[in-house]
């Protein structure tokens, strides 16, 4: 699904020249059409290199400079599995059912144990075929996945879900202000899936344009939940706010997804099959071809992962928007190992930070959240007393029994036993 985006990323915006772009992938049929599809994409670019696609994940991973990941177990099926488990018969009595989420809360836990299980098996084979490579992780929880590949020795960043998009992000706080983004200059901080807004400003004039935007939020204008965590925190949040909810208790007015996405839909799927064919077949010089090429870039989430990649790899000094990095003092109020997402400044490849102050009350909410992810991320190499201790600790299940929701986890992870090894 990302593979489009990432070519482009890497040969026409990143002008990367004699790349060679390996993908592990095991069906047959499907290796055919994406080494067709990169060969097209690469032909176009005049940058040469090539595409190889592969099931041997030693071969793919050989030699390797970065390492995109963007895998999941089964998240989807899963999902529904732990939400069914959570949920309860009884119309008076609805269960644990608002803990069905994707990154926080007790969802979000054996969402860790599952995929945290697929990294550490990707962490075993770089091991031997490329223990230097940076690693760009892209997969869901980020925190908790970013913390997964340090705890094993390598260099990691990470890119989720932009506080750039949604609705609640920062073009369209933009457009309620009737400016462009590029008309403002802002600095958003925080945790992924948990940044806020805590600096807007005219680009040209300078003007403080933060105290309109909290105006409309305190008029319900944001939603309510911007309203009652201004109050609370003394800060906006950015991008999709659902995302935030997850890690905290139960918030009133606000109910989990039932369906969240995870990747594509089947339809989208079906597309981007026909649409990477009609590539191959006819290349991007032939107008049904770029045609299928620009259908193909439409449809793929906001992020440069290759740009990333690159101004790391190539020790350039430029400025990315809402990178998951460790902390390293970007936000001193946060421990330096904390997980947290912010604008990456680099100068000749080598994060500067910007040492961004928090509003006191955020700071400890944001302090809590990532002792959570950190010790979530312990208990998926098999560490059950960090396990223990998540449960024990985790703010979004406050005002929940901990025994018992220590028994619900208990039960889940038997459930999930068979993607689950460390806990067998």
């Amino acid at each position: 699904m990302l593979l489009p985006t990432l070519l482009a990323d890497l040969l026409f915006a990143g002008k990367e020249s004699g790349a060679v772009v390996a993908v592990e992938e095991g069906n047959p049929a499907m290796r055919e059409l994406l080494t067709g599809y990169g060969a097209a994409v690469f032909r176009k670019a005049g940058a040469g290199g090539q595409l190889l696609a592969s099931a041997d994940r030693a071969e793919i991973l050989s030699g390797a400079d970065c390492v995109f990941y963007a895998g999941d177990c089964q998240a989807a099926s899963r999902f529904f599995q732990d939400r069914s488990a959570l949920g309860s018969d009884d119309g008076n009595d609805p269960g644990l059912t608002d803990q069905a989420r994707v990154n926080g809360g007790i969802g979000g836990l054996l969402h860790t144990l599952r995929a945290g299980n697929e990294v550490l098996r990707l962490c075993d084979a770089m091991d031997s075929a490329c223990p230097k490579a940076l690693v760009i992780d892209l997969g869901q929880p980020v925190a908790r996945m970013t913390e997964l590949f340090l705890s094993r020795g390598y260099e990691c960043f990470s890119l989720g879900r932009t506080p750039l998009r949604g609705a609640n992000g920062l073009d369209t706080l933009c457009k309620r202000l009737r400016l462009k983004p590029s008309a403002v200059s802002a600095v958003i901080a925080g945790l992924p899936s948990f940044a806020f807004l805590l600096e807007m400003k005219a680009a040209d004039t300078g003007e403080d344009l933060l105290p309109k935007l909290k105006k409309a939020a305190e008029k319900n204008e944001l939603g309510v939940l911007s309203r009652r965590w201004l109050d609370w925190w003394g800060a906006l949040p950015v991008g999709d706010i659902t995302d935030h909810a997850e890690f905290l208790p139960a918030q009133p007015d606000y109910v989990p997804e039932e369906r969240p996405e995870f990747g594509e839909t089947v339809q989208r799927r079906k597309d981007r099959i026909l649409y990477m064919n009609t590539v191959r077949e006819k290349g991007t010089e032939d107008r049904e071809g770029a045609m299928a090429q620009l259908l193909l870039l439409s449809r793929v989430p906001p992020i440069r992962p290759a740009q990333l990649a690159l101004a790391l790899l190539r020790k350039e000094t430029v400025r990315l928007p809402a990178v998951t990095r460790l902390n390293r003092g970007e936000l001193p109020q946060l421990p330096d190992s904390a997980i947290i997402e912010s604008d990456l400044v680099l100068e000749n490849g080598v994060p500067v930070p910007q040492g961004i102050i928090l509003p006191g009350p955020l700071a400890d909410i944001m302090s809590e959240i990532d002792e959570t992810s950190c010790l979530a991320a312990r208990a998926a190499t098999g560490d059950r007393a960090a396990l223990r201790e998540c449960v024990e600790t985790d703010p979004a299940l406050a005002g929940l029994d901990r025994l018992y929701c220590q028994d619900v986890v208990s039960a889940l992870i038997e459930l999930h036993q068979d993607v689950l090894p460390l806990f067998t």
